[in-house]
């Protein structure tokens, strides 16, 4: 039912238990009666509302609910200091008791938001607030570490900089600093590539010394003490209703699956699951180059009323009949719904080569490998060939661009052909597929490789090539291996298969082992007559940090250490380099 409009927008404040005054604004049905309540916190200033990706504020309202956007401490106009998610489970908790008391008010309270807005929702579900009844958290990280700050033991170099930036910008406009202002407004738009190998930001040092980033990237142990605030640590003894919501192009992908799949095995409560063909922001039709059409555009906001309606006034409209995962099919352009997120079929695609991958994109083959089920697939015999590696040779002086996918800005797919002819870049690449392909959910790389250096990066994209030779990316995965530490390929090896999970020290130079590295999920639908590639390189600037080979963090590195460094990747039967799609029907 919708009320048609919604009054004009209010102010209200409240006092947290310590204290500090939170600012938010109010918007109401222009309707008689009382409401339940949607809560968004954030820290960008209230004005936004999150209509980045959100139907505005009042659009809700005249939807049945008071909509309360409310300033997390120290952002906007409210009081305190901000402190990267340190006071979230008190606030949260709370800003949802006050939200629940408001005139009108059903004492029937919701959240919805993305990001960090999705964040606060985690905690303040955490803190258990009575009123709270459903929360529809939105690229959202489950494991701080992992699913935000670092990807397979890599600091996300661009995007945590871009945003510590925006976030520090902020506090030099409370407190009038142009100048700061300004300069940060720059930084978070453009990386600097001073020295690509340490991502340490003398800008940040300088205007922003307490910014959650010095921390992140001092902190490159995922054992840290420091990590243990990750939300889910607290989220054991939570269960209600959730609407999960990514984006195949989303960096947080990672954790809105991770959250998912954790509620899903132990919620007595509805987990709804939807990922879209989307990037951080914007959620439309387009990603990076590539129109998906008019599905792509976003139906979050009718769907999260629909949730709202059923969660919070008990209005029966069928959603629960519903399947509870709904995936964006790239390609065909089309949603499809499933009883569970996919874990079908896994096949294998062996990597092939004469040792010529890195110096023509028709060398390097990917061959399926034998199976009953699917032979439809295997290209020409190529059995006959010496099982010569592939030599990477990647220089700091010139480390590979980053170009869309997940990791960067701007993030989507895009035609790389022109940069898949670059020589520190291998490619694999399967004959045309004599019939259509569906792929759904994991995927994942095994390398048998070796390296001359300590410590290197590996960073895996999976593209579709067309008929045209026009080549998009759709899929990417990015592993930092250090030679001194434990594998950080151990997790994602598991989602594979198990390789040695207790290997011996690693020896200078690296020896030739098997490392993998777990590529963003995807729901994708590849015609006939088109073909997959694998392009591998051992950089991906400025998504992440370039690594200098010496087996230094990035925190202790400089640009002045950087080494070449030599990678031979190796095919073939004796090592069955491999990627590991999931088959969906």
């Amino acid at each position: 039912m919708t009320w048609g409009s919604a009054l004009p927008k209010k102010t209200g404040s409240m006092l947290t238990r310590d204290g500090v005054r939170l600012d938010a604004d109010l918007y109401y049905p222009n309707a008689p009666g009382d409401f339940p309540v949607l809560l968004v916190r954030q820290p960008y200033g209230r004005a936004i509302a999150s209509t980045v990706v959100y139907a505005h504020p009042s659009w809700y309202a005249a939807h049945g609910y008071i909509v309360v956007v409310q300033d997390v401490r120290g952002r906007g106009t409210s009081e305190g200091e901000f402190d990267l998610f340190a006071h979230e489970i008190n606030d949260g908790y709370d800003s949802v008791a006050w939200a629940a008391q408001l005139p009108r008010s059903s004492g029937q309270v919701g959240m919805y938001g993305f990001s960090y807005q999705g964040m606060t929702q985690l905690y303040a579900a955490a803190a258990q607030p009575p009123a709270l009844k459903t929360i529809c958290p939105s690229m959202v990280a489950y494991d701080l570490y992992a699913d935000w700050a670092y990807e397979g033991g890599a600091f996300c170099y661009q995007l945590n900089l871009g945003w510590a930036a925006q976030l520090a910008a902020e506090t030099a406009r409370r407190q009038g600093d142009l100048d700061a202002y300004r300069a940060l407004y720059s930084a978070a738009r453009t990386p600097s590539s001073l020295d690509p190998v340490c991502p340490r930001s003398d800008l940040l040092e300088r205007l922003a010394p307490d910014s959650f980033y010095h921390d992140w990237l001092a902190q490159s142990d995922p054992s840290a003490d420091y990590w243990q605030r990750s939300p889910h640590i607290h989220l054991c003894n939570v269960d209600l209703p959730m609407l999960h919501i990514g984006g195949w192009f989303d960096t947080f992908l990672r954790g809105t699956l991770k959250l998912h799949h954790a509620l899903s095995d132990r919620s007595q409560f509805p987990q709804h699951l939807w990922v879209g063909p989307w990037a951080h922001l914007p959620w439309g039709r387009w990603a990076g180059a590539v129109d998906f059409g008019a599905a792509a555009n976003s139906p979050i906001d009718v769907l999260q009323i629909r949730w709202f309606d059923h969660f919070l006034k008990g209005i029966d409209i069928g959603l629960l009949s519903d399947p509870p995962v709904c995936l964006f099919e790239m390609g065909s352009d089309r949603w499809r719904k499933f009883d569970h997120f996919p874990a079908n079929l896994q096949q294998s695609f062996t990597l092939g080569s004469t040792g010529l991958a890195a110096m023509s994109d028709q060398d390097g083959t990917l061959q399926l490998s034998l199976n009953p089920l699917q032979t439809a697939f295997q290209p020409e015999n190529r059995s006959d060939q010496p099982p010569n590696p592939d030599i990477l040779v990647h220089d700091p002086w010139r480390p590979v661009p980053a170009q869309g996918g997940h990791a960067t800005a701007p993030a989507g797919a895009f035609n790389r052909a022109a940069l898949d002819c670059r020589t520190d870049i291998l490619t694999y690449t399967t004959a045309p597929l004599p019939t259509d392909l569906h792929l759904a959910g994991a995927i994942a790389v095994e390398l048998y490789c070796t390296a001359s250096t300590p410590s290197f990066d590996l960073c895996a994209i999976l593209s579709t090539v067309k008929p045209d030779g026009s080549v998009f990316n759709f899929s990417q995965g990015y592993l930092r291996v250090d030679a001194d530490l434990p594998s950080s390929s151990d997790a994602a090896i598991g989602a594979t298969r198990a390789v040695e999970s207790e290997a011996a020290e690693i020896s200078r130079p690296i020896p030739m082992k098997p490392w993998a590295i777990a590529l963003q999920p995807t729901c994708i639908f590849i015609p006939q007559g088109h073909a997959l590639r694998l392009s591998l390189s051992a950089s991906c600037f400025p998504a992440f940090p370039v690594n200098p080979g010496t087996g230094t963090s990035p925190y202790e590195s400089c640009l002045l250490e950087a080494q070449v460094i030599t990678l031979s990747v190796f095919t073939g039967d004796a090592n069955p380099s491999r990627i590991v799609l999931a088959i969906a029907e």
